[in-house]
C-alpha cells in the first residue's frame, strides 16, 4: 500500500510514462509504466466510488454567506467502436474516435475564506448540481445561509442553482462575460472614437443594475434578420441580456462585498483539471477521466490522508 500511495501521488500530477523515472529517482524502486497506470487508475476509481455527496442542506444556521461557482471545461476523450457479436476482431487503434466532452467543476467557499471546496464530474448537469450543493454544504451552508452563485450564463448552471438551493440561492452572471458581449457590440453601436466611452457607460450601468438602459442602448443598432447570427454581435448581446434579466444584480453584490466575477472557478480549471487531464498528447476514456478528476479533487480538498488511512482498514 505505501508503494501504491507513492505511485498514485505521482500519477495525480504527471503522465503515467513519467512515474517510473520519478519512483527511481526518489525511492530507488522500479515499476513498469503499465503497472503505474493500472495502480493509479485503480486508486482513482476507488476514490470516485467512495465519494458520498451530501445534498440536503443541514438544519444548522450555517455561515452567513457562501459563494458558489460552476463552469465547464472541455476534456479530450477517445472512444473505440466495439465490434458486434460475430464480427471479426479489428485493430481498435484504427477505429478510435477522438473528441471532447465537458468536465464540470464546482467550487464553494464561505465569504472571507481562502479555503475553497471543489467538486468535479464528467456526468450530467444534475450530477454537477449535486456536486455544487455538496461543495457549498462543506463550505458551511446551513438553513439561514445566503448562497451567492456565479457563472458564465450557461443555462444549466442557473437551473441547478435553483434546484439545489431554492430561495436561498441567487445567481449572478459573471461580469466579464457580459463585458465581452458589450465590447463586441460596441463596434456597431458607436463611432470609433466613442467606442471606449460607450462601453464604459454600459459597464457603469451594469454595476448599478440599470440593465434595461443597456437594452435600450443596444436596440437601435440591432442587425436586421437577414444578417446571420455569426455577424450580429449587437443582436447576440441583446439576446444574452434579455434572456437573463434577473441575473445581473451587480449593485446588490457590490454593496454586500460579494464578487461579481467567476474568476475563482475559471482559475481552478487550470490547477484542478487542465494541469493533468489536458497535458500534451493525453486522450482519455470517459470513465478514466471521470476517476482522475476524483483523484485530483481528493488532493485539492485535503482528503488525501483520510483516504489512505481508510485504505488501511480495508
Amino acid at each position: 500500500m505505501p508503494l501504491q500511495r507513492r505511485i498514485t501521488d505521482f500519477g495525480a500530477d504527471v503522465a503515467f510514462g513519467r512515474i517510473p523515472e520519478k519512483l527511481k529517482e526518489h525511492y530507488g524502486t522500479s515499476v513498469p509504466v503499465s503497472s503505474a497506470r493500472r495502480i493509479t487508475l485503480a486508486q482513482a476509481t476507488e476514490m470516485r466510488q467512495a465519494e458520498e455527496l451530501q445534498t440536503e442542506i443541514p438544519e444548522c444556521k450555517g455561515k452567513d454567506c457562501v459563494i458558489a461557482e460552476a463552469d465547464g471545461s472541455m476534456i479530450p476523450i477517445v472512444t473505440n467502436n466495439v465490434e458486434a457479436p460475430g464480427e471479426a476482431p479489428v485493430d481498435r487503434r484504427k477505429v478510435k474516435q477522438l473528441g471532447y466532452k465537458e468536465a464540470r467543476l464546482s467550487i464553494a467557499y464561505a465569504q472571507g475564506s481562502v479555503s475553497p471546496v471543489f467538486g468535479t464530474t464528467m456526468g450530467s448537469t444534475k450530477e454537477a448540481g449535486d456536486q455544487l450543493a455538496h461543495c457549498a454544504i462543506r463550505a458551511g451552508v446551513g438553513q439561514q445561509s445566503r448562497v451567492h452563485c456565479l457563472g458564465d450564463g450557461a443555462p444549466w448552471i442557473a437551473e441547478q442553482v435553483s434546484r439545489v438551493f431554492g430561495l436561498q440561492g441567487e445567481y449572478l452572471i459573471d461580469f466579464y462575460h457580459l463585458c465581452e458581449y458589450l465590447a463586441a457590440a460596441a463596434d456597431h453601436c458607436a463611432a470609433p472614437a466613442e467606442r471606449k466611452a460607450w462601453l464604459k457607460e454600459q459597464q457603469d450601468r451594469a454595476k448599478e443594475s440599470r440593465i434595461m438602459e443597456i437594452l435600450e442602448a443596444l436596440r437601435p443598432h440591432l442587425e436586421p434578420a437577414s444578417v446571420s447570427n455569426e455577424n450580429a454581435p449587437v443582436r447576440a448581446a441583446h439576446r444574452y441580456i434579455h434572456n437573463r434579466l434577473d441575473q445581473f444584480d451587480y449593485q446588490g453584490a457590490i454593496e454586500a462585498g460579494l464578487p461579481i466575477g467567476s474568476g475563482e472557478v475559471e482559475s481552478a480549471h487550470r490547477y484542478i483539471i487542465q494541469e493533468r487531464l489536458k497535458i500534451a498528447g493525453a486522450w482519455w476514456k470517459n470513465q478514466n477521466a471521470h476517476c482522475m478528476l476524483a483523484l485530483r479533487t481528493v488532493r485539492a480538498n485535503g482528503d488525501w490522508e483520510h483516504y489512505w488511512q481508510a485504505q488501511k482498514t480495508h
